[in-house]
Parts: C-alpha cells; structure tokens; sequence
C-alpha cells in the first residue's frame, strides 16, 4: 500500500510539473508576441516619420544666386525699396504653389486681408515684424504657365515695386517708420504650405547704392 501511495505521489508530481512548463511556454509565447508587435508597431511609427521628414525636405525651397536689393536713391540716407531673389525645389520635391498675393488696394506693400497666396513672405528686424509682405514671380528658364513651382524651375521672387508711391506700394510702405537703410541687418522668412522654412538673413552696407548684391 505503501509503494502504490508513493507511485501516485510520483504522478501528481509530475503532472505539476508539466502544468508549470505548459504555464512558462504559455507566458513566454505572449511574452514574445507582445514584444514582437511593439517591435512593428515602432517599426511603422520609424517608417512613417521617415516618410514625413522626406516629404518635409522635398518641399523645401533652396536658394538660387544672389538678393538684389534695389534702392530709392543712393548715399546713406537712401532706402531699400524692392529685393528680389530665385529659388528653386530642393531634392526633387512635392510642386510648391507660388501663387501671386493679392493686392489689398492702397499702397501698403502688404498683401490683402482674403489673399489666395500659399507662400507668405514676412520681413524680420532689430525694430520690428511684418508679416504677409506683396510678392510677385517672374519665372526664368524653361518654367511651365501655371504658378507651380516644379522640378528643374526656377522663380524669381520680386518684393516691393519700382517706386513708393504705386499701388500695391513696395518695401518702403510696408516698413512704415523703420526703413530698411544703411548697417541694418535683417531677415526674410519665406513659409511654404508644406516643408521647412527658407530663411534669408542679410546686412545692408554702409553705403546704398541704386541696385546691389546683398552678400
């Protein structure tokens, strides 16, 4: 009787044991599998943050040549009305719509209020901030019709017109009170619908000339 007790005692052992390995494989098969589905699911969080940083870089402008600045004069006392620039498309992104501004009928040198332009143009100083400056592209080179900036395009970006007085006014009108003269160094913040900023910092000299190259 004795020898039967202990055989059984033997089985039930066993069958604890059994239970407990059965238990430790069960763990560590969902141990493996959640650690197997977070691995996917930063894998396609990496995947997709890798795509939205190319589609941030591919919509990106570059800047093409030099910024000319064109003045009311020359001499130190003289005041930059217009400065042009070219960019083009980075990497060969995503078409950037370069739409005009449109003119907010007085001679602001500000686009207006209901303005269909995507691009918005802002001009940064030691003594201020002007947001939505009054734009306008001449494209160069072999450039399509529509105002899409595509790959192998270049725009030439004009702000400000020939003169202070014209509607829609030009730089010396949209910087009312704090003209862009001698030794001042600023910024023009250039935002696009999609993608980084393109930011232009220059100086201006300490002698204004009618038409110079910013360096």
């Amino acid at each position: 009787m004795l020898k039967k007790f202990l055989n059984r005692e033997k089985g039930i052992t066993g069958l604890e044991t059994a239970i407990i390995l059965i238990a430790f494989v069960v763990v560590a098969a969902v141990f493996a599998y959640t650690t197997l589905s977070a691995g996917l699911f930063s894998t396609q969080k990496s995947q997709e943050a890798v795509y939205s940083g190319l589609k941030e870089a591919q919509s990106t402008l570059e800047l093409k040549g030099n910024v000319i600045a064109t003045a009311n004069g020359s001499g130190d006392d003289a005041v930059i009305q217009q400065i042009s620039f070219t960019v083009s498309n980075v990497l060969g992104g995503e078409a950037i719509d370069f739409t005009p501004p449109a003119e907010d009928g007085t001679a602001t040198g500000l686009a207006a209020d209901d303005s269909p332009n995507k691009v918005v143009i802002n001009y940064i100083d030691q003594e201020q901030t002007v947001n939505d400056l009054y734009w306008t592209i001449s494209k160069l080179g072999g450039c399509d019709d529509d105002n899409l900036l595509e790959n192998n395009e270049k725009f030439k970006i004009i702000i400000g017109g020939d003169d202070d007085t014209a509607v829609p006014g030009n730089l010396i009108n949209a910087l009312t009170g704090n003209e862009l003269g001698i030794n001042t160094e600023f910024s023009l913040i250039v935002q696009t619908p999609v993608g980084a900023v393109l930011e232009i910092e220059r100086t201006t000299p300490a002698f204004i000339d009618a038409i110079m190259n910013l360096r």
